[in-house]
């Protein structure tokens, strides 16, 4: 991906978009995908980077939701098992089996998780990768050596889905730019453009870079921010209601001797109504999430020292060794779009299901629903859109085609930056030239995972880094000073959990 290419392109072209997504996260991606692949020309603009938000903070699984099957949503439960079993054959190289242990300290959870798990098998048909099974103590203990072992009966094995959420994103961009779509980061979208009847027929966007304006006209526009859906409704009607309301989730990373196991640990049940992962990440342990209510969306939400209690608590009820505060290698926060509810209250019981919404003007709001089902709910925003807009109707062709990529766990045989981090000079390079990174914040926490990795270990190869792009980029000295400072700003919250609650 070339970012001045697809700017130079967008500037020289007069003829309308049949399609302008807003929104350069999951479903954003893959409604660009979706519309390129069928032959539709796309733009797609993102204000940030791609997966500055939500995208990028994720569990980092792919999977049905053994907490939806609980709650009894057993189409969510079946729509994401059959999205899994699509990623796992659409992209290998960044989605990949993982298998999970649910310990059990009665005979009474093996008999109710194994029994649960098995439905979770049925519901996942043909689509299922490897059977449940109850397990006993000795083999629960070779799965995850590092549990606690007092009362322990035994556990439940079950398999589901992991990735690298951003790794993911970019190769699902790459792919629709392989395809034809022109897909742009740093653009701001500031106005949207209707006609004489009150339709939406174009939109005006800002290059964050430069500052220059743009205009475009577009036969239809998706509005894919997530989170941030309602401000970019509210372009189009000033008196929209809101119809998303947010909650907040945070991960923590530890070193992976807390849990030296290829196996992950799925914690069946905590006091605010979720479960608890600890999953091996790239030879880390992350450890997550937690589901707080929260009144508005942030691009960068910060962790409560209540959500890093909480999570630290849980596992440390597990694990053998319990991990504190001061073992943490980074903390993150993600905040949720849910769609709004006139029943619940409580978060962690609204539905992860996605909805479509569409304007009088015709613009079309797609949110909710979560990483695994982003491919259904770019088919299904697609398909909308092609009949607001009375465009040519053609076939989604998403749920068999490859996503271009490599290795996600894949390194060269260049000089680590750092030694507590995988990364090279080249995979910098490589970042900047083909990635579309501007920013060393871009580097850092998206192209690679060094911030989510050990915040620490990215504070110190930020000036590195930044070197690296300013070779690469043609940027000054001040640039790079700018760089460095905002950087070390933005990591000190990772590393350094905020004390607010």
């Amino acid at each position: 991906m070339d970012r001045n290419k697809n700017l130079q392109i967008v500037a020289e072209r007069t003829q309308p978009w049949d399609i302008v997504v807003i929104g350069g996260g999951a479903t954003g991606a893959g409604c660009a995908l979706d519309a390129a692949s069928r032959g539709l020309s796309v733009l797609l603009l993102e204000q940030h980077d791609f997966g500055k938000g939500t995208s990028s903070r994720s569990t980092k699984l792919i999977h049905g939701g053994v907490r939806y099957l609980r709650q009894g949503n057993i189409s969510l439960v079946r729509e994401a098992l059959r999205e899994r079993s699509i990623l796992l054959k659409n992209a290998p190289h960044v989605v990949h089996k993982q298998s999970f242990v649910i310990p059990c300290y009665s005979y009474w959870q093996k008999a109710f998780y194994g029994l649960g798990m098995k439905i979770y098998d049925l519901l996942a048909s043909r689509h299922n990768i490897g059977a449940s099974h109850i397990i006993s103590r000795e083999e629960t203990l070779r799965h995850l050596p590092s549990l606690k072992q007092q009362n322990l009966r035994g556990g439940v094995l079950y398999y589901d889905g992991q990735f690298d959420d951003t790794r993911l994103l970019i190769d699902i961009l790459r792919t629709a730019n392989m395809r034809g779509a022109v897909v742009l980061n740093y653009a701001r979208v500031i106005s949207l453009t209707k006609d004489a009847e009150g339709k939406i027929c174009g939109l005006g966007f800002e290059d964050g870079e430069t500052g220059q304006k743009f205009s475009v006209y577009a036969n239809c526009v998706i509005n894919a921010t997530g989170a941030f859906c309602d401000p970019v409704r509210r372009m189009s009607d000033a008196s929209a209601e809101s119809i998303v309301t947010f909650a907040q989730g945070i991960h923590l990373v530890f070193d992976r001797k807390f849990l030296p196991s290829d196996a992950a640990l799925m914690i069946p049940k905590t006091s605010d109504g979720r479960v608890l992962f600890c999953i091996p990440w790239h030879d880390h342990l992350l450890v997550g999430t937690t589901d707080t209510a929260v009144n508005k969306a942030e691009i960068e939400p910060g962790a409560l020292e209540s959500e890093i209690d909480f999570i630290i608590e849980t596992a440390g009820v597990y694990l053998a060794s319990k991990p504190t505060r001061s073992d943490i290698l980074s903390v993150f926060a993600g905040i949720r779009p849910l769609i709004k509810s006139t029943s619940n209250t409580k978060t962690s019981s609204i539905s992860r299901g996605h909805d479509l919404f569409v304007d009088a003007s015709g613009l079309i709001t797609i949110t909710g629903g979560k990483w695994t089902t982003y491919r259904r709910m770019a088919e299904d925003a697609v398909d909308r859109a092609v009949e607001v807009s009375g465009l040519e109707l053609r076939r989604s062709i998403t749920d068999d085609l490859p996503i271009a990529g490599d290795d996600a766990d894949a390194t060269d045989d260049g000089e680590q930056l750092h030694p507590d981090l995988p990364y090279t000079r080249e995979d910098i390079v490589k970042a900047i030239r083909e990635e579309m990174a501007r920013t060393v914040e871009d580097v850092l926490a998206r192209r690679t995972r060094a911030l989510f990795l050990n915040a620490r270990a990215a504070i110190e190869i930020s000036p590195q880094v930044a070197g690296i792009m300013a070779e690469e980029l043609g940027r000054d000295q001040n640039w790079i000073d700018n760089e460095i400072a905002t950087f070390k700003n933005l990591a000190s919250s990772y590393s350094r959990p905020s004390r607010n609650s």
